[in-house]
């Protein structure tokens, strides 16, 4: 379905019974018709063909951009039906042609943008006061793939693609109910991107709603390419390097955020959905955990939080360690880093930060060349340098062991934005743990609470459950309790209807994951 301007179009959208949308022709409205013609013509692909039906007489012609119309449709759906049959006037198209979704107009503010939009004007020649929108979009995109970020070995093998339309098709699908509401928005100046925000009515609290519309409404930007533009621009700080939004290409897991009454945001040519408000903790959550036992995805759930501290820690801690507090490290293990280190001519922030970036050079040069390619100079880039650094003395091999964890323990992280945070945290360390030893890296993590606890996703805490401590949003944080357990929905979000089942039936009776 295209999507409407708030002013002429949206009025055809709310009145689509009626056959006709009269505006009377005025001088300026013939200008305003010349303006967009003389701009459209000046690309190759505006065209404007003419016909003639024998049986009626009549020469009709059609308007369109070619790049953006099925020519099947054209074919096979317009053009028998207007050449073969009786066709005198205007009116006669909705009645002859077998597409839904044709109006008739004398609107001309309403041309240019609904041939952008992929319609074919119909205009009879020598009567241009009513003219025919007959809807010909051409659909160019992909098929539905499984899952490439967000990868699970058990669950649904399903994720969004460009086409807003095909993620709508997904996620109704998941959650066939009258109260899940869709509200269209157009942003940006010059791509008009078609913005969808999704929520349960009666579920999600309004304020939720008003603030996510408030601020789509008033983005001011010429071009929105991805639905990541908008984490950047709607988010509550966007100087914070921490996403405050959180990022899926899971129709399952926002249809799982939807029911706990949260607000999604779906961007038109992009395969990803925002969802709203988050938590500091959902993550370190991956959709997968639901589908395991609950002891099973508590333990998991767990191995990720000690992998995301150790990734930021212990390379600070090394530095810190071996330039400052020599007495802090057992006899047996000194006498190792003394060997280790006793031919590398660099202090320990110079060793850890050439090991550091050349891990992060690595990083990118395997995301940026093709699959098959980057994973073999992930491989044997990371062996031969780091191999060929401790033979040559640069580094020593208990560094390169250290940071060799710390980068697999930083890919534990399931949402890709926060493993990027991981990735840049470590650098703030390192350089406090240079400079002040334990003191600096105790300064650094006070720093880093003190912004998270100030932090807000959509005006809610984002260090919730943890600040404010609320015992109750536990049962689904750190560790995930038994469904029986998840009777209501998390109270942070102040739903309008916090009961998700009834506790007692459930109770009666064994949850399915114990």
């Amino acid at each position: 379905m295209a999507n409407f301007f708030k002013n002429g179009i949206s009025k055809r959208k709310k009145n689509q019974s009626e056959d006709h949308i009269s505006d009377g022709s005025t001088k300026q409205e013939k200008q305003n018709v010349d303006d967009w013609e003389k701009e459209l013509t000046k690309s190759n692909d505006y065209k404007k063909t003419f016909y003639f039906n024998q049986n009626s007489g009549i020469k009709f012609y059609f308007t369109f951009i070619s790049t953006l119309v099925d020519d099947k449709v054209l074919d096979d759906n317009v053009l028998p039906y207007l050449l073969g049959d009786d066709f005198y006037k205007i009116d006669d198209v909705k009645k002859l042609l077998p597409i839904p979704d044709v109006m008739v107009s004398s609107n001309t503010a309403d041309i240019p943008q609904m041939l952008l939009e992929g319609y074919i004007m119909l205009t009879i020649d020598g009567d241009t006061s009513e003219f025919a929108f007959i809807s010909s979009q051409k659909q160019v995109g992909r098929s539905v793939t499984s899952p490439e970020i967000e990868f699970s070995v058990v669950g649904p093998k399903v994720a969004f693609v460009e086409s807003i339309e095909q993620n709508m098709n997904m996620i109704r699908r998941r959650l066939p109910v009258k109260e899940l509401i869709a509200e269209e928005f157009l942003v940006g100046k010059l791509s008009r991107t078609n913005v969808m925000v999704l929520y349960i009515d009666g579920i999600t609290n309004e304020e939720i709603i008003n603030t996510v519309k408030q601020r789509i409404g008033d983005i001011e930007k010429d071009e929105i390419a991805d639905s990541s533009y908008f984490t950047q621009i709607i988010s509550d700080n966007g100087n914070s390097p921490f996403p405050q939004l959180l990022d899926t290409e899971r129709p399952d897991r926002v249809a799982a955020s939807l029911a706990e009454g949260k607000i999604v945001i779906l961007v038109d040519g992009s395969p990803h959905a925002l969802i709203g408000p988050t938590s500091l903790t959902e993550f370190f959550n991956s959709f997968e955990d639901y589908f395991l036992n609950w002891i099973l995805a508590s333990f998991i759930r767990m191995i990720r939080l000690f992998a995301v501290i150790f990734s930021i820690m212990i390379t600070p801690m090394y530095v810190a360690l071996t330039s400052y507090h020599y007495e802090l490290i057992p006899k047996d293990l000194l006498s190792t880093l003394i060997i280790s280190r006793r031919v590398v001519p660099f202090p320990p922030i110079l060793e850890a930060l050439f090991l550091e970036i050349t891990i992060e050079l690595l990083r990118e040069a395997g995301a940026r060349l093709p699959t098959k390619v980057g994973q073999t100079i992930g491989i044997v880039g990371g062996i031969v340098i780091g191999t060929a650094s401790v033979e040559a003395g640069l580094t020593s091999n208990v560094l390169l062991i250290f940071i060799a964890l710390s980068a697999l323990a930083s890919f534990t992280t399931p949402v890709y934005q926060m493993s990027n945070t991981i990735r840049l945290l470590r650098f703030p360390f390192l350089l406090m743990a240079e400079k002040w030893g334990l003191l600096g890296i105790t300064i650094a993590l006070c720093f880093l609470l003190i912004h998270l606890l100030r932090l807000t996703s959509l005006g809610f805490p984002f260090m919730e459950p943890i600040f404010p401590l609320r015992l109750s949003d536990f049962r689904d944080a750190l560790f995930r309790l038994p469904f029986k357990s998840q009777a209501n929905r998390p109270q942070f979000l102040r739903t309008d209807d916090s009961n998700r089942f009834s506790k007692e039936k459930a109770s009666s009776k064994k949850d399915i994951d114990e």
